[in-house]
């Protein structure tokens, strides 16, 4: 199948495919759109099955990418790579730096961050090939970890959608479950904790929950009962297509709001999450601390700057919201239309500059 073939393929700007014999790297790295800025995203490296199911992962990623960049306010186009290959014993050095080299073919139209399978270990090998890459403790840079700000966020995120839909300031007195206590979701719980929620919890690191709930007074439930559990919000932030066929009609919660990726298994489940009444954050937009915090690397912004921007995720999500009623839209539907908005005005001014 090539790219233009693909169904996932969406007018992608590049897809580059690269095969270095000697290290044995299989590569694809994908350019959505540089409307808005170079483009930019995390490399994932993955055992695919083929090549087939490498590039509808990196056209898929990539695309993702530019709505995240263009809904968060940044000007970076979206772009993202796929390494074929076991992390655990295919990531070798080699294969890193001609990694490094593949992103510098490109001349700085994608700049490469971490995604599944790579680690901050990983990414001063493959910078030693390139410039451009982000998203990792380098010195006489900003801080690079997307943990907290990814976790503030989602935190200022979820308070505006129980502001919008409960009508509630803080989130004192109500129940909220936690799936997934990671780093991110560890740190909301932390938050919601400290402000007075009820937290149910489920991970599947049994030990992560028992901290939860000793730390917390969280309450425990299996990891399969945890979306479908009695509660106000829910908030996923481990799994994707958490909300499916299968869990849409059973969830008791108003709100959802999470830091999960690809967290609607359809577009179509949100517009069924609306016919419920369950308000939905979109994920691309709650979670956009991270990419926020990479973009402070690439432009050198301040703590207070990158602080700020994150800030406004509950800026944002709000107008979602307030648009989404008036257009009796589902919020990720809108969420769609107002980052393809900014794209085609960055288009447009990109080519006017051009002229």
């Amino acid at each position: 199948m090539s790219a233009f073939e693909s169904p996932d393929f969406d007018h992608h700007e590049t897809v580059a495919f690269f095969d270095d014999k000697a290290s044995g790297l299989k590569c694809i790295i994908a350019i959505h759109s540089t409307a808005l800025g170079a483009a930019c995203g995390g490399t994932r490296v993955y055992p695919y099955a083929n090549g087939d199911a490498a590039l509808t992962d990196v056209l898929r990623l990539s695309r993702g990418m530019s709505y995240k960049n263009a809904i968060a306010n940044l000007p970076l186009g979206g772009g993202k790579a796929v390494i074929i290959g076991d992390p655990a014993k295919d990531k070798t050095e080699a294969r890193l730096l001609a990694y490094g080299r593949a992103v510098n073919a490109l001349g700085g139209r994608y700049i490469t961050a971490m995604d599944v399978g790579i680690t901050p270990a990983d990414m001063p090998v493959i910078a030693r090939a390139t410039k451009f890459a982000a998203g990792f403790d380098m010195p006489g840079k900003p801080a690079g970890d997307s943990g907290p700000p990814t976790a503030l966020g989602t935190f200022v995120g979820l308070k505006a959608a129980i502001k919008h839909r409960l009508g509630a300031d803080s989130a004192k007195g109500l129940t909220v479950a936690i799936q997934g206590l990671g780093k991110v979701g560890g740190t909301l719980a932390k938050q919601l904790h400290a402000e007075g929620a009820k937290l149910v919890v489920a991970d599947v690191n049994a030990d992560a929950a028992r901290k939860a709930a000793d730390a917390y007074g969280a309450k425990i439930v299996p990891v399969d009962e945890i979306v479908t559990t009695e509660c106000d919000v829910f908030s996923p932030n481990a799994l994707g297509a958490i909300l499916n066929d299968k869990t849409v009609d059973k969830i008791h919660a108003k709100v959802v709001a999470g830091a999960a990726n690809n967290q609607l298994a359809r577009d179509e489940h949100g517009a069924a999450l609306k016919a419920r009444g369950i308000l939905y954050a979109p994920d691309y937009v709650i979670n956009g601390g991270g990419i926020i915090r990479v973009a402070g690397q690439i432009f050198e912004w301040s703590d207070a700057e990158v602080e700020r921007r994150v800030l406004a995720i509950g800026d944002t999500l709000t107008q979602i919201f307030k648009r989404a009623d008036q257009e009796n839209k589902p919020t990720n539907v809108i969420a769609d239309r107002i980052a393809e908005e900014r794209m085609a005005a960055g288009g447009k001014s990109t080519a006017q500059a051009a002229e």
